[in-house]
């Protein structure tokens, strides 16, 4: 892997711009962890990438499942976004270009102390906002991959995104930090970001089969008002075997459901469909008793 440091705005081949388009933002979030935030943003960064586009991934969890999962060495890296969100260096510094197409500003354990160092700085909300401006003409989508919490990072995150996508494990103790998320979600957009929209939930890790896991759909989109979008990632074990290979599921096991499921999600995402994802069909159960949201 080699940092990009001399950043060419002209399209690499193969590679288009989109046309007349802004700068898209998205942060991918939800508080819990293991619900496929990490597998979602190389999933969906890697199917646009393919589409033509200029991507770039941001990993904001200390634990660097992204870099580590698109082939980087976290503990041999030189610079990361530890170091950007500091003000050390440029972030144009520190991205790697990938095997798989996007571009990356990679994630090491220095991560972990940063939030303590910009709880002492005024504006420390904007400091991924402001790192990120240098890449204006640069990129046509972001995907911001944030850490299983609501500190700093993911007020970052969530401060510098357009949009938010709520990748959803079909299980209880997932279901219940969604209104948590909403709710800094809700103070984000009445202080730092106003014009910060959700894109919905995206159900991961989804066994069609159990009853449990459509009524926990069911409750959330009930709920939170918030759209359920389709295809649900269907549970696969390729997805945990794809990061000791340093590549995606599109590159290891593309003809798995899981892999053209984020395929076709790219293409909404890209513009490429017509419309959104229909809004998941999910039959009427009930959640068991004692086992909703806050109980």
């Amino acid at each position: 892997m080699k940092y990009r440091r001399e950043r060419n705005l002209t399209p690499e081949p193969g590679r288009t711009a989109v046309t007349g388009s802004p700068r898209r933002t998205i942060a991918v979030a939800n508080q819990k962890g293991g619900v496929a935030k990490t597998t979602t943003v190389a999933s969906l960064g890697v199917a646009i990438a393919d589409l033509g586009r200029r991507v770039l991934l941001v990993d904001l969890d200390p634990q660097a499942c992204l870099t580590f999962s698109l082939g980087l060495d976290p503990e041999g890296l030189e610079l990361s976004v530890h170091d950007v969100l500091l003000g050390r260096v440029s972030a144009g510094m520190a991205v790697h270009a990938t095997g798989d197409g996007p571009d990356l500003l990679p994630s090491t354990i220095d991560l972990a102390g940063c939030e303590t160092v910009l709880l002492t700085r005024t504006g420390r909300e904007y400091a991924l906002r402001s790192a990120l401006e240098e890449f204006a003409d640069d990129y046509d989508l972001v995907l911001l991959d944030c850490p299983p919490s609501l500190g700093v990072l993911t007020i970052n995150a969530l401060t510098a995104a357009d949009e938010l996508l709520i990748p959803l494990q079909c299980e209880t103790l997932s279901h219940r930090g969604v209104g948590q998320l909403l709710d800094t979600v809700h103070d984000v957009q009445r202080l730092t970001n106003r014009d910060l929209q959700v894109l919905g939930v995206l159900p991961t890790l989804f066994d069609a089969r159990t009853s449990h896991g459509r009524a926990v759909l069911a409750d959330v989109a009930d709920r939170y008002a918030l759209k359920v979008l389709e295809p649900a990632i269907a549970k696969s074990i390729r997805f945990a075997e794809a990061p000791a290979t340093g590549r995606s599921i599109l590159r290891t096991s593309d003809r798995t459901p899981g892999a053209q499921a984020y395929r076709e999600l790219a293409r909404w995402l890209a513009g490429e469909c017509p419309g959104p994802p229909a809004v998941l069909e999910i039959p009427d159960v009930a959640l068991p008793a004692g086992a909703e949201a806050g109980e």
